[in-house]
């Protein structure tokens, strides 16, 4: 039977979690499990079934398999639970993010990914490991060499499973399921459910349960999308920086947990904002004081969890931030439309991290809409805004008359120093660390691919009648690829590069390997040095020569066209 996404709000005690496990969601702040969540974990608990679960990256998938091993999971000096990732970049975070849930139980955890040091994970694997998450070339690499034994496996993850297969790791799949046992569960998580995992599911799965997430369409063209690349240790600096510069900022400011949303709040107020916070912890009493403040405008930040948030109607929002990403896009969905509501229009900004890049594409794609990238305003900006709000203050004092009171002393201070001198010291007493730009902290930003572009590595060349005009028309003829967007072509005698949009590189390459038969070596791939983090295969383009970068000049950085306040500069771009 196939299970559509529930609408009702759930706790992750209705789930059938163990207390121990329920602390360690606690401790890391997690309020309501997502809708992947409420579906998988209950069946995981409860049942032997193998489950295919489809869902969008980034929706929470690995608390919903990582929960429930870890709830049942008792140490036996095997390897009892192996989750493959297509990258090592998703490796890693699978297993930051299981290590993190495991809390004070005696767990081992291991991330196997070629790229790294194989001697330090032999080390790792010969002490013992409870759980093994890696990708499959690595995981191949260990079998081979007798390092790793899965005879004990009772669950085996493939997590992001149609870009596993779309990488060519098909064979390194089918060869690790042989070396499992018949009694594991399998549970394979993906966006999508291609043929060629319908067929893996048929010959390696059994009692399967399907799961299914749909994300909700829809933002609304009212709202103004935008994104900030900021280090995820800069991100208060860089939202002090958005409020800073709005003249009339009223918004929400939206976080992943109860502990990030009070550390927010804290060093907000330590600022001077006017700021509170919303989360699960606090008293229905509590909640409508602090709504009450928000709504009557006594503050104008209020920071939240998802969960708290909910019930808040405020139709006159200037803007939704996302401090930190959602855990699912239909939460994405909800945040921003928040803002840009009753005809008025709003802005929704996200910060995110280098390893968020990934996912915040593909919600782009999945909600079908355009999230801009922006640049933040700098410290002599800050400054410059402050300036001008100064000055408006001052002629708003003097058009009301409401300085007499101040005539003698000002009268007594420009007599004995003069006047540019006596109003240049008084605003430095009154504003010296405001308009001082050395007392913004500096905001590190990161590169992920400036210009949106991936590096295709096709193995076709010379050998095979290609010819630069001949790869483009096979390009178009195969994928949806068009003429504007294929770009940089050289055709070598075994293989060739094009450069394609980063948007379009997935399509691409599923298109194009699906022409190649069952077993066969990838079509294409994205170039080894272009992807980065992918892969840690040795295939045959690598051998040939692959990793050819292609050019990233095009900046992003925003002009000020308008001269005017600084939040014209994102504000006033949106249909540009």
């Amino acid at each position: 039977m196939e299970n559509q996404q529930a609408e009702a709000s759930f706790d992750f005690s209705d789930l059938g979690l163990s207390e121990a496990t329920l602390d360690a969601i606690r401790a890391k702040g997690f309020e309501t499990p997502s809708p992947i969540q409420r579906l998988a974990i209950p069946v995981l608990l409860q049942s032997n079934k193998d489950i295919i679960a489809q869902a969008q990256t980034g929706t929470g998938k690995t608390a919903a398999f990582g929960l429930p091993i870890i709830d049942q999971l008792v140490p036996d000096g095997k390897v009892q639970a192996l989750v493959l990732a297509p990258t090592r970049e998703l490796a890693l975070q699978v297993s930051d993010e299981i290590i993190s849930f495991k809390n004070t139980r005696p767990l081992s955890v291991a991330t196997i990914y070629g790229g790294a040091s194989i001697s330090e994970q032999l080390r790792r694997l010969k002490k013992g490991v409870d759980i093994v998450v890696g990708t499959p070339g690595r995981i191949i690499d260990h079998i081979s060499r007798g390092s790793l034994n899965l005879s004990g496996i009772r669950w085996f993850i493939l997590d992001e499973a149609d870009e596993m297969l779309n990488m060519g790791f098909i064979e390194d799949i089918e060869e690790i399921f042989k070396q499992t046992p018949d009694n594991r569960r399998v549970m394979l998580f993906s966006a999508t459910i291609p043929d060629h995992i319908a067929k893996l599911s048929k010959k390696y799965m059994r009692d399967v349960e399907h799961i299914r997430v749909e994300a909700k369409q829809l933002t609304t063209d009212l709202t103004d999308q935008i994104y900030f690349e900021v280090k995820l240790g800069d991100r208060f600096d860089a939202l002090t920086r958005i409020i800073d510069v709005e003249p009339e900022f009223y918004g929400l400011v939206f976080c992943r947990t109860k502990v990030t949303t009070d550390e927010v709040v804290s060093k907000l107020l330590e600022r001077g904002y006017e700021a509170d916070g919303l989360h699960g912890d606090l008293t229905q009493i509590a909640r409508e004081k602090i709504l009450w403040r928000f709504r009557n405008k006594l503050i104008n930040i209020l920071v939240a969890t998802d969960v708290a948030a909910r019930g808040i109607d405020i139709v006159d929002l200037t803007h939704v931030i996302n401090y930190s990403l959602p855990q699912d896009f239909d939460a994405y969905v909800h945040r921003i439309g928040r803002t840009g509501r009753a005809g008025k229009e709003g802005t929704a900004i996200t910060f995110i991290s280098p390893n968020e890049y990934r996912q915040l594409m593909q919600m782009q794609k999945v909600i079908k809409t355009q999230i801009r990238k922006e640049t933040l305003p700098n410290a002599a900006d800050v400054v410059a805004v402050k300036q001008n709000r100064i000055k408006d203050e001052l002629a708003e004092i003097i058009e009301l008359n409401t300085y007499n009171d101040y005539l003698p002393l000002a009268q007594e201070i420009i007599a004995e120093y003069g006047d540019e001198v006596a109003l240049a010291a008084l605003i430095r007493l009154a504003f010296k660390n405001e308009l001082d730009v050395k007392n913004y902290a500096e905001i590190r930003t990161f590169s992920v691919d400036k210009r949106g572009t991936a590096r295709l590595f096709i193995s076709l060349g010379k050998l095979d009648g290609m010819t630069p005009k001949e790869l483009v028309i096979f390009l178009k003829k195969h994928t949806k690829l068009t003429d504007s967007k294929i770009d940089d072509v050289k055709v070598m005698d075994a293989f060739s590069f094009a450069t394609v949009p980063f948007e379009d590189a997935e399509d691409a390459l599923r298109s194009l390997n699906a022409l190649r038969g069952k077993g066969d070596k990838p079509l294409a791939e994205i170039s080894k040095k272009e992807r980065g983090e992918r892969g840690d295969r040795g295939d045959y383009g690598e051998r040939k020569g692959r990793g050819e970068r292609g050019d990233r000049g095009e900046r992003g950085d925003r002009k000020d066209r308008s001269g005017g306040d600084f939040s014209s500069k994102y504000r006033n771009r949106r249909r540009s």
